[in-house]
């Protein structure tokens, strides 16, 4: 590419310098491989809807790269919306500390430009009847427990396992979330899963913790979080999600210990998973369904309550619980 070239939208095509260059070079996207771009570029130059730079999710996206995404995703018609989020994690360098790909994340990325209208993603894949609530299996010849009612005492001292992939603690796990928990289980994005047992090897409790939310005004306000502060604290804080005692387990201040137990270790874990670590827990409790006694009991902190509306909800017509909000600080620090 002559020096001018640029400027003058000029492009080669089948250059692979020219298309590093017209997305503002390696300094902006220092982990494109630059095999990445062959076959990917046409000689016209697509124009975005906007000109100027946009924060999304907390990064900078130009309009010459709104215009190469456009591109990319006109080459590849046929891909779904999880092949495109992985191919372009593997394309940007999207990985967290351990290498592994932020699929989820880049997934996030590519919808929240669609609902700005400067992409177009393909229609999603058929889903289930269930849609994002995950069934797990009842495992043979499953029978429910009966009640079990005890002393904390007479149950430590508690062992506190790490949810591995395709082991048999996950098996249960899933079992008991997707079975018992109000909720279901849906597990997306960086995520880690406990299950609790007694010292006699009795399942008592399981946890799932994941990404935060990415907007939580009681949250940002307590931690005087600006919009760009929050972009780049949001990775230290992992979200409670699922807690769940088994429903024939009764046994009073096992919560609160549980909470107590996973507090003093959930930032190594998430390090060894992840390779960062974790400042703060928050959680979201529905007011009308409970009271938040085992988080307080915890030393967690009400920092206030949601409006009542969710993430999904982008024309503020749609109504959900009301949920206090509580936070965590790990490490015993203020």
């Amino acid at each position: 590419m002559r020096l001018g070239d640029r400027q003058r939208g000029r492009f080669c095509g089948g250059c692979q310098r020219c298309a590093l260059s017209w997305l503002g070079g390696e300094e902006i996207f220092p982990f494109f491989p630059l095999d990445s771009f062959r076959g990917l570029f046409q000689p016209r130059r697509v124009m975005a809807t906007t000109t100027t730079t946009q924060r999304i999710q907390g990064r900078e996206i130009s309009p010459e790269q709104i215009g190469w995404l456009r591109e990319w995703l006109a080459a590849n018609p046929s891909w779904s919306r999880k092949r495109l989020a992985r191919e372009l994690c593997a394309m940007w360098g999207w990985r967290d500390g351990t290498g592994r790909v932020k699929d989820f994340a880049a997934r996030s990325f590519l919808l929240k430009l669609a609902e700005k209208g400067e992409i177009a993603l393909p229609a999603l894949r058929p889903r289930s009847l269930t849609g994002f609530r995950q069934v797990v299996r009842e495992p043979l010849g499953w029978q429910e427990p009966a009640v079990c009612e005890s002393a904390l005492a007479a149950l430590q001292p508690l062992s506190v396992e790490v949810v591995g992939s395709g082991s048999a603690t996950q098996r249960a796990w899933s079992f008991y979330l997707s079975r018992y928990h109000y909720l279901g289980l849906r597990v997306v994005g960086e995520n880690l899963g406990y299950l609790i047992r007694d010292r006699d090897g009795r399942d008592l409790a399981c946890l799932l913790f994941g990404a935060a939310a990415w907007r939580c005004a009681p949250r940002d306000q307590f931690l005087e979080w600006s919009a760009e502060v929050r972009a780049r604290g949001l990775s230290a804080v992992a979200n409670n999600t699922r807690f769940l005692i088994l429903p024939w387990i009764r046994a009073p201040h096992l919560a609160s210990h549980i909470l107590g137990l996973i507090g003093r270790r959930i930032d190594a874990d998430w390090r060894a998973k992840y390779g960062h670590g974790l400042d703060w827990l928050e959680t979201f409790v529905e007011r009308d369904r409970f009271k938040g006694t085992c988080y307080r009991a915890a030393n967690w902190r009400l920092v206030g309550q949601t409006k009542g509306r969710s993430r999904q909800d982008r024309h503020t017509c749609l109504q959900v619980p009301i949920k206090d909000v509580y936070l965590y600080r790990l490490g015993g620090r203020p």
